[in-house]
């Protein structure tokens, strides 16, 4: 029996809607706590306007499905499966980051979950460029915006 094989068409599809759609869900459980819970934190005087975040979510998960595209539609092989899962992982973390901020108000579990994935990112960005320059340069925009979010999540921290 032949193994079902999607069009580079499909893939590109599937990774930039699915990364951008599954990323979106974790708004779900951010924006009903921005009037409320998050809206009563200290915040240091670098805290972005609320209406930053979603535009800035919304370019990040577009490049990141772009990059994983580029991965996903190389020939099948260990360090290709490799650098997909990794990317999993990152992405697991990232959407764990909301749940446990701003479902759980878990301000310091934050910071620590943050500081793993954005290990991670650099995992990942260090494993896509040995097969994909463009792919890991992708997501260079997403490791500084995460590097400005711990900083952001750790001053939340200090003054919650």
């Amino acid at each position: 029996m032949a193994a079902f094989k999607l069009s580079n068409k499909a893939k590109f599809l599937i990774a930039v809607l699915g990364t951008i759609g599954i990323g979106s869900l974790g708004g779900l459980f951010t924006i009903s706590e921005i009037p409320t819970w998050y809206s009563g934190l200290n915040k240091p005087s670098f805290n972005p306007p609320n209406s930053v975040f979603g535009p800035v979510w919304t370019l990040l998960y577009t490049l990141m499905g772009i990059s994983l595209f580029l991965i996903w539609k190389l020939p099948a092989s260990a360090e290709r499966n490799r650098s997909l899962k990794i990317f999993g992982v990152q992405f697991a973390l990232n959407f764990c980051w909301s749940l446990i901020f701003f479902r759980f108000h878990l301000i310091g579990w934050a910071l620590v979950e943050i500081m793993l994935m954005w290990g991670c990112i650099l995992f990942t960005i260090l494993f896509f460029w040995k097969q994909s320059r463009t792919a890991a340069l992708l997501l260079v925009p997403y490791i500084f915006w995460v590097s400005f979010a711990t900083i952001l999540t750790a001053a939340i921290y200090r003054l919650n």
